[in-house]
């Protein structure tokens, strides 16, 4: 997801983990990450919406080992801190929103 209507990333963020390209036969894999995938598109959406660029923090759909789905926050240091900022806004005991 580069912008709002282009969901194709490939702007430089390295989202490959360690376990990138494990396979283990017999696992659905797919089942896990189409759900990582829609947690992902909208959480990106989300960025968007808070001002970001997706070449600066963007989330990921992947899977663990056993096919269950996840979600990676990929980002530049600058947009990591500026991230936790608006989340600390908002945290509980901060005085923020929630």
């Amino acid at each position: 997801m580069a912008g709002a209507d282009d969901d194709r990333l490939g702007d430089g963020l390295d989202v490959a983990g360690a376990d990138c390209g494990l396979w283990v036969a017999g696992v659905d894999y797919m089942s896990g990450w189409r759900g990582a995938r829609e947690a992902a598109d909208r959480l990106n959406r989300a960025f968007l919406g808070a001002g970001f660029e997706l070449s600066q923090v963007r989330a990921v759909a992947s899977t663990d080992e056993g096919g269950r789905g996840v979600v990676r926050v990929a980002s530049r240091p600058d947009a990591a801190e500026r991230l936790a900022v608006l989340l600390e806004a908002v945290a509980p005991g901060s005085g923020g929103a929630a």
